[in-house]
């Protein structure tokens, strides 16, 4: 029993080594690349036990491929309109392709420096493209930081995963500085885009004050020049009313004071208002009595 016992044990020894040196696993979070005697051979990117030739014949270098995130230096670029600005641009990126990777780079160190000079360059070709006042501007509308991040990611993207088989997810502008010329010439622009902004809201103003004015006044003048007609023709048919009581005082003065006394008498009564007089008052003296009115001697 001891005998099959140690045997059991050397055989299980045995095993394990052998399932050692001719298998290995690939995590969730690692790719893998075979070489045979040095030379690349295949890639492997899915989770998994795979079997391999034992070493020396077949070897295993394994990548970590999970996201990284590289954060390059502050530097100095130009933009289109030759202002100097300071940016540091981050990237979040992993290991796509191993063999490219592998052949490319080789370690995690190397594709770094290689992605800092590659961003380097993408920042000063893209950057190169828009003008200061897309980056800092007093009208939010007018910025496009958007647009420009996205334009260096795709410029920088395609590039670096046919080169070294890396991907890179996202790109950020993380900090963006100006020198204190710069900001100072920034400030004086700034001000003088919001003067002329106030200057032209002023004569936008003034120019409405004054279509206004001049409405009004065209106004004022129709509704005088009708008021005036209307007084004109009430003045008329007053001269008329009255030339014809002077047609009637001439030839019977008495009758003609008392029909002006009973047309007045007539107005008052017609309103419903209470109104307190003597009642030798004209015309209310009427209502007293009735004038003794002869007919005018026509024959004078």
């Amino acid at each position: 029993m001891k005998n099959i016992a140690i045997t059991i044990f050397v055989v299980l020894i045995v095993t394990v080594l052998a399932m050692y040196l001719v298998s290995f696993q690939v995590r969730e979070t690692e790719s893998a690349l075979v070489t045979r005697f040095g030379k690349p051979t295949r890639e492997i990117t899915e989770p998994g036990w795979y079997f391999k030739w034992p070493a020396p014949i077949e070897r295993i270098r394994k990548f970590d491929s999970r996201m990284r995130v590289f954060e390059a230096e502050l530097g100095e670029t130009t933009t289109k309109g030759a202002v100097p600005i300071i940016v540091n641009t981050f990237i979040v990126w992993k290991i796509a392709e191993p063999l490219e990777f592998f052949n490319a780079v080789g370690t995690v160190r190397e594709a770094e420096s290689k992605l800092r000079s590659q961003l380097g360059d993408t920042q000063n070709k893209v950057i190169g493209q828009h003008y200061f006042s897309e980056f800092v501007n007093s009208d939010p509308a007018k910025i496009k930081f958007d647009r420009i991040q996205a334009e260096m990611l795709a410029d920088i993207k395609q590039s670096v995963r046919a080169d070294y088989g890396i991907e890179i997810k996202t790109l950020g502008i993380k900090q963006l500085k100006v020198s204190e010329d710069v900001s100072k010439d920034v400030f004086e622009r700034m001000s003088a885009e919001r003067n002329r902004k106030t200057l032209a809201t002023i004569a936008q103003g003034n120019a409405q004050a004054t279509r206004i004015k001049t409405d009004a006044d065209s106004k004022r003048t129709e509704l005088l020049a009708a008021a005036e007609a209307r007084a004109k023709a009430i003045r008329g048919q007053g001269d008329a009313e009255a030339a014809k009581y002077y047609k009637m005082l001439d030839a019977d003065p008495e009758l003609a004071m008392f029909l002006r006394d009973i047309e007045a008498l007539k107005k008052i009564l017609a309103e419903r208002s209470t109104l307190v007089f003597s009642a030798d008052t004209e015309p209310f003296k009427l209502l007293k009595e009735i004038p003794n009115i002869k007919p005018a001697n026509r024959g004078k």
